[in-house]
């Protein structure tokens, strides 16, 4: 047969850990086929959108089919649209009309069957492409194949190498593929096409294979075959309700068993029940993946008041001991595992209390997820089976929830009652709405340390603690980056980063600094209490810090009631001696996180005043540069002996937040010093050289000291 060209795969998109239902979220996706290619799972569905001006509006809409595959069931690889129907040389180019497909492995290749309208035609028709690998690219025949008017392909590859293939079309039919996978074996028959009301009658069609026999009564479609052990199973969506007196129910998940692929068939019973919330259709797939068998099927869990666009979600499956199928549940948590350092939806959770409930967090952009409410002290969900052996014991927890009021709520292990992980307060910062919201309505994330570090694969639980309600979105546990390295004293220079970041510093641990707010941190008021001597030689260019060296510094602490020490006149400001300690370290990201610095040296990271100095090894004399700094906090900035910039009152680390008027380097040594105040914030700052043109200066070497 003549082929037509390659259709090239448009992206490879890996997909954030989704272990909850359901697995995709990016686009809507049903009919979901999954097979099991070289030790990977790949699902193969059908792709909803919404119909563009001139389709039927209420109605399913499919004009292309992209592959996934994952190695775990949790983590999600889209390898993006395999096949459009644009580029179906026998189908409608504008047909929306492709439905559930299937892939099978044979004769060195990977087979793809889908349904779609063809051109000028009646009806629908089955086309194949063919692959060197699972995710393609594909190959589309020419020609659909022969004799099989209908949808929803499957095909089952058998132990001794005969392949059939399975359809919906005048009831569910069945037949064997020639060898070449392209052909049906055997002779085409004529039938007779049912009239329907309203209609004229239609002439008879040649058709493939036989309808299987066996089967209940009521609309059946999305046949799916597959064999264990010495059992042939026909699975299919099957409609059991009653359709008379205009009633519309929808459709349930059934299946039978034969010992023979092609029947007659022994009608068995449900896998899973309609959908709660009346989503009309359901499709699947069943396959046995590292010793477990799972059930592939799609709800409209993203578009809740439209059942045409639909969502892949996964659930296990289990057998009886005569071989019949025990009925499956859907549940929002699906399966397999999460790691700790994912971001767990814990709004798709395993169980709650009873007063919980789950709703989306935006009804316009869907795919942003769900939040689940815990109304009051004493509500808790559990989301099982995450997996903590990748966190350290210096990690921490991020977490995106929002609260209606001042309250608090925990991460427990196992149960309602285990053992607290971590606490995370909860306060509203806004007149208006919920905690932690920006501009864009977009909920913040807020940190928390552990308490206590499981071990292995467990379950977590979220409680409220407090009286106010809260909403969480996700938890995610992090590892803390390796945020700094010491740098050796006979280390060779380092050189800017390549945007001409310095990350290598000599940092003095923090000088207590108490101030009730970074509001007051003026040009005046910097210019003012940064003139104070704080450590013999803070501003020695000529005698350099070594590393390990120790100062005495004087600082400021408040004292006072905890309650009160914010309020003016409340609290009794004294000085402090501390003996501090310089370290010579390299930053491991062009944000030097000194609050960083100060909690792995065992100290406080607020209020709290920060120095460091460093050396600019210039090769010439470089004229009409500028410095161009970001600091979280207030900073200033001293090159050879000369204050060059000032950042002041409470900012946020931003790149190039503030730039320094021309300055000029010195070919040789240049000294380059700052000290950083920041009251409540965690501070961090970034800094380099740029040319009048705005470009980064990368041709210097970089010192802690004279060394």
């Amino acid at each position: 047969m003549m082929k037509k060209a390659i259709i090239f795969l448009l992206s490879v998109l890996p997909l954030a850990a989704f272990a909850q239902n359901p697995v995709i979220r990016h686009i809507y996706s049903a009919d979901p086929t999954a097979r099991v290619f070289n030790d990977k799972v790949y699902v193969y569905p059908s792709h909803d959108i919404f119909p563009p001006e001139g389709q039927r509006q209420d109605w399913f809409c499919m004009a292309d089919y992209h592959v996934f595959s994952s190695e775990n069931l949790t983590d999600w690889t889209d390898h993006g649209m395999i096949i459009s129907q644009e580029n179906v040389p026998w189908g409608n180019p504008t047909g929306y009309s492709m439905w559930a497909p299937d892939c099978v492995y044979k004769n060195g290749k990977y087979y793809f069957y889908f349904p779609n309208a063809p051109k000028g035609g009646r009806g629908f028709a089955i086309g194949v492409a063919t692959a060197s690998k699972p995710e393609g690219p594909f190959t589309l025949e020419k020609e659909p194949i022969k004799g099989i008017s209908g949808i929803d392909p499957c095909v089952l590859v058998d132990k001794d190498g005969k392949a059939y293939i399975y359809w919906s079309g005048m009831g569910i039919r069945g037949a064997q593929l020639k060898d070449n996978m392209l052909e049906v074996d055997g002779e085409l028959q004529e039938v007779k096409m049912p009239r329907r009301e309203g209609m004229p009658e239609m002439p008879p069609m040649k058709v493939a294979g036989q309808e299987m026999k066996g089967l209940p009564d009521g609309f059946k479609e999305g046949p799916f075959a597959f064999r264990r052990g010495d059992w042939y199973y026909l699975s299919f969506p099957w409609v059991r309700g009653d359709t008379s007196n205009g009633q519309n129910p929808t459709e349930t998940l059934a299946y039978a068993m034969s010992k023979s692929p092609l029947g007659p068939w022994d009608f068995k019973g449900i896998i899973m029940a309609e959908h709660e919330n009346h989503c009309w259709t359901n499709h699947h797939s069943l396959v046995e993946y590292k010793g477990q068998w799972y059930l592939f099927y799609h709800h409209n869990d993203f578009s809740p008041s439209d059942d045409k666009r639909r969502s892949v979600c996964i659930e296990k499956v289990t057998f009886n001991a005569d071989g019949t199928i025990q009925e499956v549940k859907p549940t929002m948590r699906g399966v397999g595992v999460n790691p700790a350092t994912s971001r767990i939806d814990v709004d798709r959770y395993s169980s709650a209390s009873a007063d919980v409930t789950t709703a989306l967090i935006d009804t316009v952009n869907k795919f942003r997820g769900y939040q689940a409410t815990l109304p009051k002290k004493g509500s808790w969900i559990c989301y099982k089976d995450v997996d903590f052996s990748n966190v350290q014991s210096t990690g921490y927890l991020t977490v995106c929830a929002s609260a209606k009021g001042n309250t608090e709520f925990y991460v427990r292990e196992k149960n309602a009652k285990g053992k607290v992980i971590a606490k995370i307060p909860m306060t509203v910062i806004t007149e208006m709405g919920q905690f932690r919201r920006d501009q864009s309505g977009q909920w913040l994330t807020q940190t928390a340390v552990l308490e206590y570090l499981p071990k292995g694969v467990t379950d977590i639980v979220v409680t409220c603690e407090g009286d106010a309600e809260v909403s969480i979105d996700w938890v995610q546990f992090k590892n803390r980056l390796n945020y700094f390295t010491p740098v050796a004293a006979n280390a060779a220079a380092a050189q800017p980063d390549a945007n001409g970041f310095i990350r290598r510093w000599m940092l003095l641990e923090p000088i207590d600094y108490n101030i009730r707010s970074n509001i007051i941190l003026t040009e005046s008021y910097l210019d003012e209490n940064l003139k104070k001597t704080y450590f013999k030689g803070q501003f020695d260019d000529n005698r350099l810090p070594l590393d390990g060296a120790k100062v005495s510094a004087t600082g400021t602490i408040s004292t006072g009631p905890a309650d009160t020490r914010m309020l003016t006149g409340q609290q009794t400001i004294k000085e402090t001696k501390q003996t501090l300690k310089w370290h010579a370290l390299e930053s491991g990201t062009y944000n030097v996180k000194v609050f960083r610095f100060a909690e792995m040296n065992g100290c406080k990271p607020y209020n709290s005043l920060f120095w460091g100095v460093t050396v600019i090894d210039s090769p010439e004399d470089m004229a009409n540069l500028r410095l161009a700094v970001g600091s979280n906090g207030a900073s200033m900035w001293w090159l050879n002996g000369e204050k060059v910039l000032t950042l002041d009152g409470d900012r946020r680390m931003v790149e190039d937040d503030c730039v320094s008027q021309r300055i000029n380097l010195k070919k040789g040594r240049n000294v380059l010093r700052f000290a950083l105040i920041n009251g409540p914030g965690l501070s961090d700052f970034c800094v380099r050289f740029i040319d009048e043109n705005g470009k980064p200066v990368t041709n210097y070497k970089v010192k802690n000291s004279e060394k």
